[in-house]
């Protein structure tokens, strides 16, 4: 299996995970109660595993292909389908939503929570991810953009739609990355150095991944702000000496494969 849990798991219904969800929530409204909010998230996992049945902590979660391999942990499981994730934290923001979705979707779960123990009052958040994972492995490919401006765009794109047929799309973005980088040959082959003139001076340089001389690669998952991005990287292109970037789009369903050049 491409990916493998460490725990039997289904998937609950929204009234169940809302169930359930109200039961541990207010097991944590407790448990800061009597601990305070000044402890660090472990603690309190901890406590909620003490006393709240069938929970368990760090579960693994291994992602393979071919011989690539990712280590995972899922925060609390409860039962077979409760997936939380407690932070102690000033608040919640975007990354602590993105690290529970990408979690939902390695396990093929569609509900979690994110409970955060650290303000006066317990702050929660419900995070969904209802697309199944044979879902996420049906996507389209748009491809009206793209040219093969190397020999080894061709290998690029055939090891990213390789990896998304093995895993499906709505993974993180980081896992992506770095099966791309093992693939191509390492961190020490794939991530160079390019400098950045402007005019005739030299402001400095910037790591950028690379799949030939010249040629970055650069993988998103923007729903939105498609032209704003694609206006960012033409100016990348104005002030280095790459010549093209190949650009990947992953988002649910669809693969949108575009070459930039100058």
């Amino acid at each position: 299996m491409p990916i493998h849990v460490d725990a039997k798991t289904r998937r609950l219904s929204q009234k169940e995970f809302g169930n359930l969800a109200y039961d541990v929530l207010g097991e944590a409204f407790r448990i800061q109660e009597e601990l305070g909010r000044f402890f660090h998230e472990g603690i309190y996992k901890e406590a909620l595993a003490a006393r709240f049945p069938n929970v368990r902590l760090e579960v693994p979660v291994v992602v393979t292909h071919r011989d690539f391999r990712k280590k995972y942990s899922l925060d609390v499981l409860v039962g077979e389908g409760g997936l939380f994730e407690f932070k102690a934290v000033e608040a919640l923001v975007p990354r602590h939503r993105g690290q529970l979705t990408n979690y939902l979707v390695l396990s093929d779960l569609a509900h979690g929570q994110l409970i955060n123990m650290r303000p006066a009052e317990v702050e929660h958040e419900f995070v969904n991810a209802p697309a199944t994972r044979v879902d996420r492995l049906r996507f389209e490919i748009d491809d009206s953009r793209w040219h093969e401006v190397t020999p080894r765009a061709a290998l690029w794109r055939n090891v990213l739609t390789e990896i998304l047929g093995d895993w499906g799309t709505g993974l993180e973005l980081p896992l992506y990355e770095a099966a791309m980088i093992h693939f191509l040959g390492g961190s020490q082959a794939v991530i160079q150095d390019i400098d950045v003139v402007m005019g005739n001076r030299k402001l400095g340089h910037q790591p950028f991944r690379v799949v030939a001389p010249n040629v970055a690669f650069k993988l998103t998952a923007l729903e939105t702000a498609i032209d704003a991005f694609e206006a960012q990287s033409r100016q990348i292109l104005k002030l280095t000496s790459l010549s093209a970037i190949l650009w990947a789009n992953i988002v649910h369903q669809r693969l949108t494969l575009t070459t930039l050049t100058r």
